[in-house]
């Protein structure tokens, strides 16, 4: 029985090696082997992008004050000068009132004196009354002119503080979320909301001092126009539909990081870009016929790549220089002929100067 048993293990690892190595007749393992890939394509490079809207900004209440009612709703797409908020306005009227009524009594106050002024000049004329008491009058004159300027003062402030208990958009746009309710007790400056232009978006991303001296360099590099046709790709990895430009905006670098910022602009005409989203700018670096090898066949050791070459029937561990990764793919830029033969998948289980069997496949 034990032998039995013995024996039923023995045939089913011997099963398992089999549909785990397929093997030849001369005991080669059979091997994927792959040609290097030959590309025409723009290669990009991905920085971190900040996206903001061309204009955001916080809409707050510029009095103390109840607020009375909201006229719209969250995430609503406003115009300019549409009313979006009040505050109760009883008080603020009642303040414009009163200093209309000041600006009346100052100006009756003015009038009088200007018709004892004129009454005053006939009798210093007829020299019943000396020309000292006209010159006060003038100073009197002044000082209620003086009054009447103030009191217009206090008129406006009141009309623009009335005016401010009616909280309008600045410019179309859509607001955010809406932070108190009605009758919420308002301080001056409570915050209600933010609105948001995003018509168009500004795309905010850093390079290195090396990499803008990269770009510097360039002949068609012009320091006074800079611009530079950039792709977005967004948090879901997917690519935004339309093309960005992009230039650089600060005119120093960084001293914590050693880095510049450039700025790239996208048209966003179905609003799907939201101020303080994140994404990844592309910025082309390479264009031409590229060589690439398959990631598959790619490994490290000691932080340098190699791949297993093709030589007859033997695999050799070869070292080469990897470039940016597109998409499954390294660019190689140095140690790889473009024959070169490769092996595409499986290099755990093989080792240097080893025999097998290849099996071309493409990638």
């Amino acid at each position: 029985m034990l032998l039995s048993v013995v024996g039923c293990a023995l045939l089913v690892s011997a099963c398992t090696a089999t549909s785990n190595e397929k093997k030849t007749e001369s005991g080669a393992k059979v091997v994927p082997v792959t040609n290097l890939v030959h590309l025409d394509t723009v290669v990009y490079k991905e920085y971190i992008a900040d996206i903001q809207s061309l204009r955001n900004v916080e809409l707050r209440s510029r009095l103390a004050g109840f607020l009375d009612r909201i006229y719209v709703d969250e995430g609503a797409y406003v115009r300019k000068g549409q009313v979006l908020f009040s505050l109760v306005a009883d008080e603020y009227r009642a303040d414009l009132a009163q200093a209309q009524a000041a600006v009346s009594s100052a100006m009756a106050e003015t009038k009088k004196v200007e018709l004892e002024m004129e009454r005053t000049k006939k009798l210093v004329e007829k020299n019943i009354v000396s020309s000292t008491e006209y010159d006060l009058l003038k100073v009197q004159l002044r000082a209620a002119n003086a009054k009447v300027h103030e009191a217009e003062a206090i008129l406006n402030q009141a009309k623009t503080k009335l005016a401010n208990t009616q909280i309008r958009a600045p410019f179309d746009g859509r607001i955010d979320r809406i932070l108190l309710k009605e009758g919420s007790l308002l301080e001056e400056g409570s915050l209600l909301t933010s609105i948001s232009d995003s018509k168009s978006v500004n795309v905010y991303f850093d390079i290195s001092e090396q990499e803008y001296l990269g770009i510097a360099s360039d002949s068609a590099y012009n320091r006074n126009n800079f611009k530079k046709d950039v792709q977005l790709i967004l948090a879901n990895g997917a690519l935004y539909p339309h093309q960005g430009v992009a230039e650089i905006v600060e005119s120093e670098f960084e001293a914590s990081t050693g880095s510049i910022s450039l700025r790239a602009r996208f048209n966003n005409p179905d609003g799907l870009l939201k101020h303080g989203a994140t994404g990844r700018i592309g910025v082309p670096i390479q264009t031409g016929n590229l060589l690439l090898v398959h990631q598959k066949s790619v490994f490290e050791i000691q932080d340098k790549a190699y791949v297993y070459t093709l030589k007859g029937d033997t695999v050799k561990q070869t070292p080469f220089q990897n470039g940016q990764r597109v998409g499954h793919y390294y660019i190689v830029e140095g140690g790889l002929p473009a024959d070169a033969k490769v092996v595409y998948e499986g290099a755990k289980s093989l080792r240097d100067g080893m025999v097998i069997q290849p099996k071309m496949v493409k990638n």
